[in-house]
């Protein structure tokens, strides 16, 4: 089919007759909102333009918002040196499986709702992802990502951001970052999960849940660990310290790196208690 072209300088709404099984967005400053829905098209709504307008294209099913000068292949070293100040605020509802791309640059980037494969890229501005059932592929320089309830497989790399984990469900987490911080609070009984996790700098928490089932091991070259479970080993001498053991039948592996950060190994409270009442404190050594 033909391709069909908007350009958009000013707030403005749109609605696309043809099916949309791709999105490709990429902004700069502002933020950027896509929801899945149960629809076979695409509605597109910026409320907000400051700059050089946005170019839509639609054509063959891939629906693009994406300033003209602004690629997706090294949008993590984009510098725009040629043009005033931009920004823009967009709102997008697509089919649920649609496969989504995000590029953003110093805007903050809300996905919800996608089954199909999710990829971020941004140099800096924060993103949050909510009930996401397909692969996450996430690349940030210095921005964070909060992930919501995602089932699926998710990878994360970043510089200095930090990536926090809320009611994870994937079956596989690998994230890698040099000073940013992890967080991961996991929901994966009773499938077996893969975690494994990385970082120079940054401190790393994870939140297994009760009963956990996993094989375990957590090393620190200097940091802090703090570990709530009595069926893992803490040991290690000098500076070094690491975390060994089985939980459960060790059917899923957990795996957490870091040089100087700390690390602690929390136990996740049964569902029917109060979070705050029965959560335990592991040993800081």
């Amino acid at each position: 089919m033909p391709e069909s072209t908007w350009t958009v300088a000013e707030p403005q709404k749109l609605t696309f007759d043809e099916p949309v099984t791709a999105l490709k967005v990429r902004i700069v400053d502002g933020v950027i909102n896509v929801v899945g829905t149960d629809e076979p098209t695409a509605r597109l709504e910026v409320s907000g333009i400051d700059g050089p307008p946005l170019i839509v294209t639609q054509r063959d099913g891939v629906l693009t918002v994406a300033y003209e000068d602004l690629p997706w292949q090294g949008i993590l070293t984009w510098l725009d040196r040629r043009s005033s100040r931009r920004s823009a605020a967009v709102s997008l509802a697509v089919p649920a499986g649609a496969a989504v791309e995000v590029g953003v640059i110093g805007a903050d980037a809300v996905v919800s709702g996608i089954r199909g494969r999710t990829e971020l890229r941004g140099i800096s501005g924060d993103s949050t992802l909510v009930g996401l059932d397909g692969v996450v592929r996430a690349e940030t320089v210095s921005g964070g990502l909060e992930a919501q309830n995602v089932t699926g497989d998710l990878r994360f790399q970043s510089v200095s951001g930090d990536l926090t984990v809320v009611d994870g469900a994937g079956t596989s987490v690998k994230a890698e970052s040099v000073t940013g911080h992890m967080v991961l609070d996991l929901d994966t009984s009773p499938k077996p999960t893969d975690i494994r996790l990385t970082s120079v700098s940054g401190e790393i928490a994870i939140r297994l849940p009760h009963p956990a089932d996993a094989q375990v091991e957590a090393n620190t070259a200097s940091g802090a660990v703090s570990n709530a479970f009595e069926d893992l080993r803490v040991g290690g001498q000098w500076g070094a310290k690491k975390i060994t053991g089985t939980l459960g039948a060790g059917t899923g592996k957990l795996r957490a790196t870091t040089v100087s950060g700390s690390i602690a190994l929390l136990r996740r409270p049964p569902a029917q208690d109060d979070a705050h009442d029965s959560e335990p404190t592991g040993k800081v050594l």
